[in-house]
Parts: structure tokens; sequence; C-alpha cells
């Protein structure tokens, strides 16, 4: 009876790793066609990474999401961090439910909902003081992470909980402030929890478009909205060559982080 069970195991595994990664190999593979359709492969061409490179638009939209991104990522983690240990090490609090509602809002508030409150409080700051003067990089990295931070405190709060207080305690009693304690002691226990908030908030900041179309402006289009746009006109194979060096990219920073990490848990 073992047999047969190993290969229902088996089938399962393949058609669930299956559905997730044969587009994504499809995709790759289509990167290389040298036919303008999306669809019937003609021969092998580098022709779509060449236009690619040529393309500015595509290129400064990418570079755009990636900034903000990256920046959304870093300020997410800062204040989802604080909001996490505020959650876990404060308690309850005059005011505690309120806070852990506004904090969660965004994971159940609908993106249009949160675009369009953003939206409307840059425009009236903007006819208030001026600033804003336009929607732009800063706008859409407001919005993000505001979006994000909700995300980051869930993962942080959890590892925040299964930490071993004793370590913080015995500190405090040797005489260190809680300030140090949280940056020597703390931060480097949730190390690995805060890197993958910060990778999780980068995904989600990269592959936005309902909040970035609301806060987006002339000059500041995101890669996402830029592909939406040509999708109505129709995609070219140079959208599969730029996801293949995204997949890359990203897959070999994966496997560089997870040979690290096996490194430092065998130290």
């Amino acid at each position: 009876m073992a047999k047969p069970d190993r290969l229902l195991r088996a089938f399962v595994l393949t058609l669930g790793y299956g559905f997730l990664y044969v587009p994504i190999a499809c995709l790759m593979l289509f990167s290389f066609n040298d036919s303008a359709m999306m669809t019937s492969w003609t021969g092998f061409s580098l022709r779509w990474y060449h236009e690619l490179f040529s393309d500015q638009a595509l290129l400064s939209a990418a570079g755009l999401s990636l900034k903000i991104a990256a920046l959304t990522a870093t300020a997410a983690v800062a204040l989802g961090t604080w909001a996490a240990y505020v959650l876990v090490r404060m308690g309850a609090f005059r005011g505690s439910g309120l806070y852990v509602g506004m904090l969660c809002a965004p994971l159940a508030m609908p993106e249009v909902v949160l675009g369009i409150s953003l939206l409307l409080m840059f425009v009236e700051l903007g006819s208030l003081f001026g600033w804003p003067a336009g929607n732009g990089l800063f706008t859409i990295w407001v919005g993000h992470v505001t979006l994000c931070i909700a995300y980051v405190a869930v993962v942080i709060q959890a590892r925040i909980r299964d930490l071993d207080r004793s370590l913080e305690e015995a500190a405090l009693d040797l005489g260190a402030s809680s300030l140090k304690v949280f940056f020597v002691i703390t931060l480097p226990l949730i190390a690995p929890a805060l890197m993958a908030s910060w990778l999780l908030a980068f995904t989600l900041s990269l592959d936005d478009v309902v909040i970035a179309s609301f806060l987006s402006g002339p000059g500041y289009t995101t890669l996402p909205l830029e592909v939406f746009s040509r999708v109505r006109l129709g995609l070219k194979p140079e959208i599969n060559a730029l996801a293949t060096l995204f997949i890359l990219i990203v897959g070999i920073s994966v496997i560089v982080a997870s040979k690290v990490q096996w490194r430092k848990e065998e130290s």
C-alpha cells in the first residue's frame, strides 16, 4: 500500500508544481521566439531582448517601479517593525483597539478605496498648503507604504511573539537600556522575519496597479501601469523578455540568500 501512496503524492506534487511553473516556463521560452506572435514559435532569436533595451518607456517604467519598491519596502519594514513591537511588548493600553484597527485596515480595505482616499487627501493638501505640487514618486510611495505596513506588521508580530523574552530581560537586568536591547538583542533575532517582510513589501509594491493608477502623474508611470496600458493594443514578446530578466534576478537572489542562511545555520 505504500507504493501507490507515494505515487499519488508524487502525482499531486507534480501537478501542483506544473500548475505554478509551466506558465512561467512558457513565458521564458517565448521570450526567445523570433515571431511577433505570442502563441506561435518560429525560431530561436534574441530579437526581443534587443527591442527591450531600446524601449526607453518600458525601461524607465521598470526603473521607477524598482526604485519605489525598494523605498517602500525599507520604510514599511521600519514602521511595521516598530508597530509590531508596540503591539506585542506594550500590551493593552488606552486606544489599543483603535491602533490595531487602523494598522490592519489596509488588509481588509479594497485598494480602490485606499487609492481614492489617498488621492483626496493629497488634493486637499495641495489646495491648502501647495504641497505636494502634483502626483508622482512621493505620492505613489506613500500609498504603497500605507498598504505594506499592515502586511509587514503581521509577519514581524508573529516572530516577536515567538521570541524567548528571557534574553531581553537578562540584558535589562545587566543594565542595558530598552533601546539598546531592541537594537542589540531583538533585531538580530528577528532578522529573518525582517528580510521576509522586506521581500513581501517589495513584491507588493512592484506588483501594484490600483493604488499607482490613482496616485501617479505625468512622467511617473510604473511598470504594471505601462504593461496594463499596452495590453489593450496587444502585447509584444519584449514583455516576455523583461519578465524573464525579472524571474532570473529573483531566482538567483533567492538561491544566494538561501545558501547564505543555510551556511549561517550550519555555523
